[in-house]
């Protein structure tokens, strides 16, 4: 029987894609592969988070305020490997988070908003494994 495996990419509108590629680089220290894009290797992720790595694809009501304050109907959610180290990273590319951070039993999280207005969870996973 066939199914969905997982999130092959996401795709995403800029107004200038240069920049938007810079910045991520720049701030979260991504590295753009030969296409243009990042890619993000599965099994890195479950290396560092056993039991707890996943990607999470869930609709929301369009009247949440969870996007905020992106007026964007969609936000980012990168898995990192220490959310301190990154948001050390930012600060010094010159970001800051837009909200306080967040502590929960399922991982620690933290949101800052790129050159596009889209807002970017950053997640640091509780290993599971």
């Amino acid at each position: 029987m066939a199914k969905v495996l997982g999130l092959g990419g996401l795709f995403m509108a800029c107004a200038d894609p240069e920049a938007t590629k810079a910045w991520y680089a720049r701030v979260l220290g991504l590295q753009a592969n030969d296409y243009g894009g990042f890619d993000f290797l599965q099994q890195q992720a479950v290396e560092a988070f056993p039991g707890a790595a996943r990607t999470v694809f869930a609709p929301f009501d369009a009247k949440s305020d969870y996007f905020a304050p992106s007026t964007l109907p969609f936000m980012l959610n990168l898995m990192v490997d220490d959310l301190d180290g990154m948001l050390a990273r930012a600060k010094a590319g010159g970001v800051e988070p837009v909200q306080p951070g967040e502590d929960y039993d399922y991982g620690r999280f933290a949101w800052l908003m790129d050159p596009d207005g889209r807002k970017v969870e950053l997640w640091e996973p509780v290993s599971q494994g």
